[in-house]
């Protein structure tokens, strides 16, 4: 089953509907405990032969943290808890009983030096059930923690890093990890904050695969993508890979239509046609020699010469703003009624009026990706709005439009008319960057042209985004990664040798750097 991305609020309801289907709460912390311990074990076991400290906090996160010690006390390891904060709830309680009853578990009062004689620190702290700073000695443990990796030990947290707001991201002094194990969900913060949880292990405990759970976002990483687009038939020709157009180009901004078609080509596809302002063919013909290059069309016959030659189109990359742009998106539109992306200032000519937009788009399979800002003017609302609602507010643009909607940033969050909702576990700060929008939207009207997945756009969408990422992920570095640099990427995103998450394990998202 694919994860899917919660709320603090939404976690909790995922947990509470596991517990009424017949699930006891300390049955799920055991599992918790259990799943954590056994990723612990396989892959920090060369860390953990230097012992491992665990803080735990008062909740049951912290009664989390006393099953993984007694789990880890099991398997022969060296175990010291320091309990921070009295455990709180009759699980967590019954939790800590059970670790001191192992004479391989020693419980110790917190110590500023914790992490001293250890190779591996495990932060149960505090859970997704709180928010606030932390404060006396649980802030206190977060130093300890932080301190203990500035010493060079690993560091684990439990569902998520301390001082954390589980829901926004959002944090203070909070615990910097290496490894984040999720339990039964990735939560938010996981993306939003990503740099500071590690890499994130989201491991199956059995919450109800239904009701709440099933209306979440869904995760999207190399499993779900891997399994929606086939490999290139040894038997295809460039028809059976299909054609797209990509419109844009406006004066001085060839480069973004060049950027869009090139992602396009390291994407697959099988014919590309570039459409520009008059003057920039030439451009074109010098940076994309196997693109078919077009002028703007001006009449109905140009208009029906390039729709009829192509299975989706792009409309935005480098378009530019003047008093016939609208006329030619409109134009288009009108004339193609197949799968289209629309980007950037194909987007920005329709600021404020959704009506004419969502006319202009329906009946079709249909993409906008807008950035924050770029969403914020098409719905009237300020960017800060768009950035505290953005697992939610592209739903209901989606709706009034008709279309599905990439809503660009991290993470990127794709949302259909039919409310389904992904999230990408790809990218780094590389794409930040004039130009990156471009890249994706080649990638998207590529595979906009190629799927045959029901939910054709938001299929679409999600695994554009998902590869984009990963070719910037690929790269390593940010400083001094360039847009070529994630071009020349691509080829291996789409080709990255497939291994299937194991069971328990229902995804990774990699650390970023």
């Amino acid at each position: 089953m694919p994860a899917r991305v919660a709320g603090a609020i939404e976690a909790v309801a995922c947990e509470r509907a596991t517990i009424e289907s017949g699930t006891s709460a300390r049955e799920l912390m055991q599992r918790a405990g259990y799943a954590a311990a056994a990723e612990i074990a396989e892959r920090l076991s060369d860390r953990m032969v230097h012992g491992v400290a665990i803080l735990t906090g008062p909740g049951n996160n912290g009664g989390d943290g006393w099953v993984v010690a007694r789990a880890l006390a099991d398997r022969g390891l060296r175990v010291t808890a320091f309990q921070v904060a009295p455990p709180k709830t009759a699980d967590a309680m019954a939790a800590r009983e059970a670790a001191a009853a192992s004479a391989a578990v020693v419980i110790e009062e917190p110590s500023e030096a914790a992490w001293d004689g250890n190779g591996v620190i495990i932060d149960a702290l505090l859970g997704t059930g709180s928010t606030g700073l932390p404060a006396g000695a649980i802030a206190a443990g977060v130093q300890t923690i932080n301190d203990g990796r500035a010493n060079g030990l690993t560091v684990v947290s439990l569902d998520l890093p301390t001082g954390i707001d589980p829901t926004t991201g959002s944090h203070g002094e909070c615990v910097c990890a290496d490894l984040t194990l999720a339990f039964g969900t990735a939560k938010r913060a996981h993306l939003v904050a990503r740099h500071l949880c590690g890499e994130v292990v989201v491991v199956d405990i059995g919450l109800e695969r239904a009701g709440s759970i099933t209306a979440l976002p869904l995760l999207v990483d190399r499993d779900w993508v891997a399994a929606r687009v086939p490999a290139i038939s040894a038997m295809a020709h460039k028809g059976t890979r299909r054609q797209v157009a990509i419109v844009g180009g406006g004066h001085r901004m060839a480069g973004a239509a060049i950027l869009a078609g090139e992602a396009a080509l390291r994407s697959g596809i099988g014919l590309l046609r570039i459409v520009v302002a008059p003057g920039n063919a030439t451009s074109i013909h010098a940076a994309l020699p196997a693109a078919i290059v077009h002028e703007w069309p001006e009449t109905p016959d140009d208009i029906r010469i390039l729709t009829n030659a192509a299975d989706a189109i792009a409309i935005g990359p480098g378009l530019g703003r003047s008093n016939t742009t609208r006329d030619l998106v409109e134009r288009l539109l009108l004339a193609w009624r197949g799968p289209v992306v629309l980007d950037a200032d194909a987007l920005n000519v329709f600021e404020e009026d959704l009506t004419s937009l969502g006319t202009l788009l329906s009946g079709r399979p249909a993409l906008i990706t807008p950035h924050p800002a770029e969403a914020a003017r098409l719905l009237g609302v300020s960017t800060s709005a768009i950035l505290d609602q953005r697992f939610d507010v592209g739903v209901e643009l989606a709706r009034e439009i008709g279309a599905t909607v990439l809503l660009k940033g991290t993470p990127t969050v794709i949302s259909s008319p039919s409310g389904e909702r992904y999230v990408s576990a790809a990218g780094t700060a590389a794409l930040a960057t004039g130009g990156s929008g471009d890249v994706l939207t080649g990638i998207a009207v590529t595979l906009l042209a190629q799927t045959t997945e029901r939910d054709l756009a938001a299929i679409a969408a999600a695994c554009a985004a998902f590869v984009h990422g990963r070719a910037a992920e690929i790269c390593g570095m940010v400083r001094g990664t360039t847009l070529d640099d994630i071009l020349r990427a691509l080829p291996h995103a789409w080709n990255e040798r497939h291994v299937a998450a194991k069971p328990g394990v229902l995804a990774v998202i990699p650390r970023v750097r």
